[in-house]
């Protein structure tokens, strides 16, 4: 069946440009609570940067929204689709309209760049073996790989090369929302700014949605939106950098405009 055709069953059903919805989010491992009563948007179009001390959650968050925690109260809303009260079929639909590109890139190191990229293919759709290869050639050079990327294994690609492979891998099914786990972590400078420039480029060009989880300053700067800040288990305060620059919250404080920061000039960005 042709993703445009699978994924069809949920177009329109959201509203008000709100793709994600978290509502009263409760998390706890064992006696330990992780998120008490969080709520959050994301909305349609925009790179939403998730910011947060170590060990404060941003991740499990993420996991959350995906189905890979379970959470103990409150309410997630997928494209307008309480996901708890979701079919099967609607939950299939749904997953295919998500991409995800994990902190580590989370390769299999036993199968070749273009095997990796054709997993979601086969898990989600039956297509001919030179579609799949077509298809997974075209996300591989779209995010900026050689061809000869292909037939690599991921022990034998840098580790911006691997981030890519793996970003190739959550577009290949054409998502509408993409999340991406600290996907500048463990890149050098130059590394980190051409894969944020790739992150716009693909939300502009493909009209995604970009949730990402991120300590990195300069992708929160040069690349997000709109940012969420994660603290005391809730979201402590959101909005444009502008307003995180403003902010008098002392870990946002500390984190925006303490020693290490990076001052923007805000002139700039007008």
């Amino acid at each position: 069946m042709a993703i445009a055709e699978e994924k069809a069953g949920l177009n329109g059903a959201e509203g008000d440009g709100i793709v994600i919805s978290a509502r009263d989010i409760t998390v706890a491992f064992g006696d330990k609570v992780i998120l008490d009563k969080l709520s959050l948007d994301i909305h349609r179009g925009e790179i939403l940067g998730f910011v947060g001390a170590s060990g404060a959650g941003k991740s499990v968050l993420l996991r959350t929204i995906l189905g890979l925690n379970k959470k103990q109260a409150g309410t997630i809303e997928l494209f307008g689709v309480d996901v708890d009260k979701a079919s099967d079929v609607e939950r299939l639909r749904i997953d295919m309209r998500m991409g995800v590109l994990f902190q580590h890139g989370a390769l299999f190191s036993a199968l070749t760049v273009l095997e990796n990229v054709q997993v979601p293919m086969r898990e989600y759709l039956d297509l001919p073996k030179a579609l799949m290869d077509e298809l997974a050639l075209l996300k591989i050079e779209l995010v900026g790989l050689p061809p000869d990327a292909a037939r690599k294994f991921p022990s034998e690609l840098s580790g911006g090369m691997v981030k890519r492979a793996a970003l190739a891998r959550a577009l290949a099914l054409d998502p509408d929302v993409v999340f991406l786990d600290e996907p500048t972590s463990g890149l050098d400078p130059i590394g980190a700014s051409e894969f944020d420039e790739l992150v716009v480029k693909l939300r502009d060009t493909m009209d995604l949605t970009v949730y990402m989880v991120t300590h990195d300053l300069d992708s929160l700067f040069t690349a997000c939106d709109r940012v969420a800040v994660l603290g005391n288990k809730k979201i402590l305060i959101e909005g444009t950098i502008e307003d995180m620059l403003k902010s008098e919250e002392p870990w946002v404080k500390s984190y925006f405009r303490g020693k290490r920061a990076r001052q923007l000039d805000l002139a700039a960005r007008a």
